[in-house]
């Protein structure tokens, strides 16, 4: 049956592989505490996509590509949540400075990282990621966190509207059930986005690194 309906997408043009771009920045979208904390009610048990984000994120670091980390957060009352909150009432252990929205160890940002706050799936809706997107002039945007179904699909389509190739690295995004996490994959490796394994976008990573150094070293003094 999934062969059956590979070939179906395949025949109609569906899934036709992006590519990586020369200027790359990888967005880690809420990795907080909430997703793995037992006792929070959006709990997805995605240790092991922590894992694979922390490693995804080492070599975005030794590679020196920009890193935006997205997180939650609403103001006490919950005003700002609008909609999202009325649907998802679960997204209400946002509020205020809940130690459920702090990062995941292993994910904090670093000095250099930029923390894109929202309120909603997208980590580009009301904010400034693709302003300054933009002005990196980044032409790829690496996509690791979670879910799979939420907040990173959203995430990667936006991408994709926006003019940037995502790439969302398989082993890196997550959900609270293998169903809707397998079902967004395929959907967006369809028609919206590149999805790739984690070693190949870390050896992506490693050849821009070596690159870099080539391109930094100076040249002997001919004497």
């Amino acid at each position: 049956m999934a062969e059956d309906l590979d070939k179906d997408y395949d025949s109609a043009g569906f899934g036709r592989r992006l590519g990586f771009g020369r200027r790359p920045a990888l967005v880690v979208v809420d990795f907080v505490r909430a997703y793995l904390e037992p006792g929070s009610p959006l709990y997805a048990g995605v240790e092991d996509t922590l894992l694979c984000a922390r490693e995804l994120l080492v070599a975005a670091r030794a590679a020196a590509i920009p890193v935006f980390h997205t997180n939650v957060r609403y103001t006490p009352g919950l005003r700002d949540g609008g909609v999202f909150v009325r649907k998802v009432e679960a997204l209400k252990v946002f509020e205020g400075d809940s130690p459920l929205g702090e990062f995941a160890e292993g994910l904090t940002p670093a000095a250099t990282e930029a923390v894109i706050t929202k309120q909603y799936p997208s980590a580009f809706f009301g904010t400034s990621l693709a302003s300054s997107l933009t002005s990196l002039r980044v032409d790829t945007v690496l996509v690791a966190g979670v879910t799979t179904s939420g907040c990173v699909r959203a995430t990667a389509l936006d991408a994709m509207q926006h003019g940037f190739v995502p790439v969302v690295v398989r082993e890196a995004v997550g959900d609270r059930d293998v169903r809707p996490h397998e079902a967004n994959l395929f959907d967006l490796g369809a028609k919206y986005a590149d999805v790739v394994a984690l070693a190949e976008v870390v050896d992506y990573l490693r050849a821009l690194e070596d690159g870099r150094r080539v391109q930094g070293r100076q040249p002997r003094r001919q004497t």
